[in-house]
């Protein structure tokens, strides 16, 4: 199954400016993109293998809830 597409995100730093830099654009929609079909391909393996979908969702929501920014304390 293929991905529906990203919506456009207007980026911001945490100051609230716009990320206008073509290359780190084009960075986060690439990783945004790979991290989309890799959640979609443990999505359907998971459903294939019996799993219930909205618990591996939550899952996954969990799993994102608990990334760290190992950057927060470093000032920049």
């Amino acid at each position: 199954m293929s991905s529906r597409p990203l919506p456009e995100t207007v980026w911001r730093s945490p100051s609230g400016e716009v990320v206008s830099c073509v290359e780190k654009l084009k960075v986060l929609r690439e990783n945004l993109e790979e991290i989309q079909q890799l959640c979609q391909d443990a999505l359907e393996d998971a459903v294939l293998m019996g799993c219930d979908e909205r618990q591996f969702k939550q899952v996954l929501a969990n799993l994102v809830q608990q990334l760290e920014n190992p950057y927060r304390d470093k000032a920049g």
